[in-house]
């Protein structure tokens, strides 16, 4: 498979990971319930979903740009990437796949949006889930930020993809919201039993992605010394 194929499809699985997370899971689920208040209007429900990717996609698109750009555009910094990432590559995915095992953790100092907040979004309408997308994009904590600086970001530099990667990873993020959406405008019931299956597959696909970052970080790291 070609490389920066491979590198989207991690990118969209970071991201679909970090969205079923029990953090970032709570604001999506926040999410579903503006997206419910046009259970009325199927239409209305997915188009809400999309702008809340959309929303995620574009605040994704935008830190990415910023942080590929800087971090590729000092000559010197540059250099030490190309030189020293193949090295660095092992003991990040380690510490990525702790953080996924919850071995790791940080205070999370970010603030989630208060209720007050949120109502005055929502009164926007439609153009509430594009906000609310972006502003919930911003609310990292340790999974996610994880995944995205010490999984997407790395990506985007090795393939020198300001805006591609980071997308992908946006979309992958509010993809479940789009899934309850249209679930929405199927049935309620179908919603209830998709947040029970969501939430017992995130513990096993994080379960398995971090045993597998930290298997890989370590035969990467043992390679690099011994090659």
């Amino acid at each position: 498979m070609d490389n920066f194929a491979f590198s989207m499809i991690s990118a969209l699985w970071f991201g679909i990971l970090t969205s079923i997370s029990p953090c970032p899971l709570a604001t999506n689920i926040a999410a579903v319930s503006f997206i419910s208040r046009n259970i009325g209007s199927p239409r209305k429900s997915l188009l809400a979903g999309l702008l809340y990717t959309l929303g995620r996609v574009v605040t994704y698109v935008a830190i990415g740009a910023i942080l590929v750009s800087s971090l590729t555009a000092a000559p010197g910094l540059s250099r030490f990437l190309q030189k020293y990432m193949g090295k660095l590559i092992g003991p990040i995915m380690i510490v990525v796949g702790m953080f996924l095992l919850e071995l790791l953790s940080f205070r999370n100092s970010g603030r989630n949006l208060d209720t007050t907040s949120q109502e005055k979004i929502k009164s926007k309408g439609l153009l509430g889930a594009l906000i609310l997308g972006s502003l919930f994009a911003l609310t990292f904590c340790p999974v996610s930020a994880a995944l995205f600086f010490g999984s997407v970001i790395p990506l985007a530099v090795n393939e020198q993809s300001r805006l591609m990667i980071p997308a992908i990873y946006g979309i992958g993020t509010g993809l479940p919201v789009v899934v309850v959406a249209i679930g929405i405008a199927i049935s309620t019931k179908l919603v209830a039993q998709m947040f029970r299956r969501i939430s017992r597959f995130e513990f096993w696909a994080r379960t398995v992605t971090g045993a597998v970052f930290i298997v890989l970080g370590i035969y990467l790291s043992i390679r690099r010394i011994f090659l």
